[in-house]
């Protein structure tokens, strides 16, 4: 019968709101725009695939940005942003619209590189609409003081000039003028220029000027040189007037891109898009001038630099909105944007190890409050009940009901779609962000976003609160979401074991081996003793213990792997140590390994055949315990021993899980490292199909006389390949079965190294 597992359609929230930061929001009216002015310095430093290094950067904004502001600083692709206070300074209308006009002009260049968008933009720099939009001003500075000179002139309005004045810088005058598809310029004023060549509708940033004219020779990659007049005729139908003049020397613009994806953190080097252009200045158009190539570099950077910013702002925003009592715990604005990133916008970081984390502590949390409050509840309601609590639907409702969705990054940045400041308005003047009634928060646009994007998001705050502040600040966090659970700090539990236990368990025994003295060794004997198993005064068996120690053994060892390996431990090497070290087999494996099963107390007729198995048998159970088949096939309740154990210790220590840990690693060593972690076939088979484009494997399963055969499937290039598994249980037999077909996949690429399987590492 086909064993595909069933998987419910996707749940979005529709209609969700992305905020955007009140502090970069304003209006461009007369009444607003003028004024004080607080004016950050970004600066930025690292190695630049160019040879022109960015040159400083104000970013003048109506408010203070407070002091927790300045320490986001963050890495761009290896480059280190830093912010700095510089001081208030007062603009006035003059300088607003010089300003306004440099930024819109010069970042509708960059960002759009079409002449009819940046026309459009120089065409309405000068409208102050009322409505609130994006306003700020980015202006380039010397010497930590703005450039104004270069912002001024650069922006003057050359496209409509008339006057000659526009033309040449007052030392020139009409001396050395060269001719401009516009009229006479002066040398002063072309050079650092940006042209528009509408022959080709290209932008330019103009270097210099050339010892070369119209009658030099242009030596081509192919075919013969000719004539650059002769070049210009037979490729552009253009006929060259003015064949004396020199030709400037210019380059591509530097090409804007979303610095933040994790590809500009590869050491891959970059292709240039700045090829060296030879232009005859006849054929130019003036846009702006002077704009140095270090100016136009820093603005290259500004839409993922301001991006980035907007969401730091949010981060610190999401704080307050949590209220007075999560304000207390200090946790950076990155900490909280790293747990509001999803792997979605492909950045150098993202929410999914924070997720693991805090998936792990709210397990921990969960289990330990029902625990405690419903002491008669048995396992499996006990799990129905922790299941319900943290569900995915039940977390997705508590961040909606919180308004905590539009804080959530979740598509990958595009520099195309950033809104310029200044622009970003529709032809009415209507701004396109608006403001929320229900909770005064700007909105951007608003999205459509799975519910369990949503829920990891929770989880990974969670994880954020407990990396960088501590439990109480993650479990403070859980609260402020509207969770009704408590986190005690002692647990009293009412077992009703009046048996001595010293005639059932050899605790000198048990306590050598776990290297911890019990106090209650109630506690211990409950731990050993299995659901079938009842004596005189006996009536708990280890299924609650059982209960909390599955949660705590998770938490400790997520938490273990994560502050081993942090910063450097991807989502991905976390999840397989987690799954490598907390699972049946592991366990099953310890407890046979350190004999465990020997003080079971059962009455059970199948466990005593196992055991009878397991000591006559013969089977080796020594080395590591960590991965999945070391203990496969072993019978669940031997690993439920090490988890009821674990719950034991935990109580008896007063929930002091370094105890725990110490206890249970005597058991469980060696760990499982970087160095030695496998994933499980059935997720490496799952991941490899994903990665070449494979539809996923197929799993069918049968079963006779006990044993259950599973057949692992997978389509790829037209070819079926497979492999069959055996077992006792479905899911031993479906992992024989995926490492089967694993096998099989490895197999065809060394047959065909060239084809589909080449990404294949053998």
């Amino acid at each position: 019968m086909p064993d595909i597992p069933h998987s419910a359609e996707e749940t979005y929230q529709h209609e969700q709101t992305v905020y955007f930061p009140e502090e970069l929001v304003d209006n461009w009216s007369s009444f607003s725009f003028l004024g004080l002015y607080y004016c950050y310095k970004i600066s930025m430093r690292g190695c630049f695939n160019s040879t022109t290094a960015p040159t400083d950067l104000i970013l003048a904004v109506k408010c203070d940005m407070g002091s927790e502001f300045l320490c986001n600083s963050f890495n761009l692709g290896g480059i280190e942003v830093a912010m700095e206070y510089v001081r208030i300074i007062h603009l006035n209308k003059e300088q607003v619209i010089f300003a306004r006009r440099f930024q819109t002009t010069i970042l509708s260049l960059l960002i759009n590189n079409d002449h009819s968008k940046v026309s459009h933009a120089l065409k309405y720099f000068h409208q102050l609409q009322l409505s609130p939009g994006v306003v700020y001003l980015l202006l380039p500075s010397v010497s930590g003081k703005v450039d104004w000179c270069s912002i001024k002139f650069s922006t003057s309005p050359i496209y409509e000039a008339t006057d000659k004045d526009m033309r040449h810088c007052h030392s020139c005058k009409d001396a050395d003028l060269l001719q401009t598809e516009d009229g006479p310029f002066c040398r002063c004023m072309l050079q650092n220029s940006i042209v528009y060549t509408p022959h080709n509708r290209m932008f330019y940033a103009v270097t210099g000027f050339l010892d070369l004219n119209a009658n030099s020779l242009l030596h081509r990659n192919y075919g013969s040189d000719v004539r650059y007049k002769t070049h210009f005729k037979t490729r552009h139908g253009l006929n060259l007037t003015y064949e004396d003049q020199p030709l400037l020397a210019a380059s591509n613009l530097f090409k804007v891109r979303n610095f933040l994806h994790k590809c500009h953190y590869k050491k891959e080097k970059e292709p240039s898009g700045r090829n060296a252009v030879e232009l005859p200045p006849e054929l130019c158009r003036v846009v702006m001038t002077p704009v140095s190539a270090n100016t136009l570099c820093i603005f290259s950077f500004v839409p993922s630099i301001m991006y980035r910013i907007q969401y730091l702002l949010l981060s610190e925003k999401l704080k307050i909105q949590l209220g007075p009592s999560m304000q207390q715990f200090s946790m950076t604005a990155l900490k909280t944007l790293e747990a509001l990133t999803t792997n979605e916008c492909q950045e150098e970081f993202s929410l999914e190890s924070l997720e693991t984390l805090g998936d792990s502590f709210l397990k921990y949390v969960t289990t330990q409050h029902l625990f405690s409050k419903y002491k008669l509840h048995r396992e499996g309601v006990l799990t129905s009940m922790r299941d319900s609590l943290v569900s995915n639907a039940a977390l997705c409702q508590l961040a909606c009901n919180k308004n905590l969705v539009g804080y959530i990054r979740n598509e990958v940045f595009s520099p195309k779609s950033w809104i310029i400041p200044g622009l970003g308005y529709d032809t009415r003047g209507n701004s396109k962000i608006f403001c929320l009634s229900t909770n005064n928060m700007y909105v951007l646009k608003k999205i459509s976003i799975k519910n369990d994007r949503i829920a990891d998001t929770v989880e990974a705050l969670i994880g954020a609160y407990l990396s960088a502040v501590g439990e109480q600040a993650a479990f403070h966090f859980i609260k402020s979401l509207g969770m009704d659970i408590e986190f005690h700090t002692k647990m009293p539990d009412e077992r009703k074991i009046t048996t001595k236990y010293e005639e059932f368990i050899n605790v000198r025994s048990l306590e050598t081996m776990l290297g911890y003295v019990f106090h209650d060794h109630s506690l211990l004997m409950e731990a050993l003793t299995h659901r079938s198993y009842q004596t005189s005064g006996t009536t708990a068996c280890y299924e609650r213990l059982e209960f909390l120690g599955d949660a705590v053994l998770n938490h400790i060892f997520t938490l273990h792997f994560y502050n081993q390996y942090y910063p450097k431990c991807t989502p991905a090497l976390l999840t397989n140590l987690r799954k490598a070290s907390v699972n049946n087999c592991c366990y099953a494996h310890a407890a046979v390994k350190a004999g465990l099963h020997r003080h079971l107390l059962h009455s059970s007729s199948e466990l005593k055949h196992v055991i009878n198995d397991l000591e006559n048998l013969g089977r080796s159970f020594s080395g590591p315990s960590h991965g999945w088949e070391p203990g496969i096939g072993l019978h669940e309740d031997l690993a439920d021993l090490i988890e009821s154990i674990a719950g034991a210790i935990y109580l008896d220590s007063k929930h002091d899980k370094e105890v725990v840990w110490r206890a249970m690693k005597r058991l469980l060593e060696p760990l499982a490292t970087a160095e030695n972690v496998e994933p499980d076939p059935v997720t490496e088979v799952k991941e490899l199909c994903e990665h070449i484009g494979f539809r996923k494997p197929s799993y069918s399963r049968t079963r006779e006389d006990g044993v259950t055969t599973v057949v692992a499937k997978v389509l790829a290039a037209g070819t079926v390949y497979s492999g069959t598994g055996t077992g006792r249980k479905k899911d031993v037999a479906k992992m024989f079965a995926a490492k089967a077909l694993l096998q099989e996949l490895k197999a065809a690429a060394l047959d065909s190294p060239d084809d589909l399987f080449s990404c294949l590492h053998i």
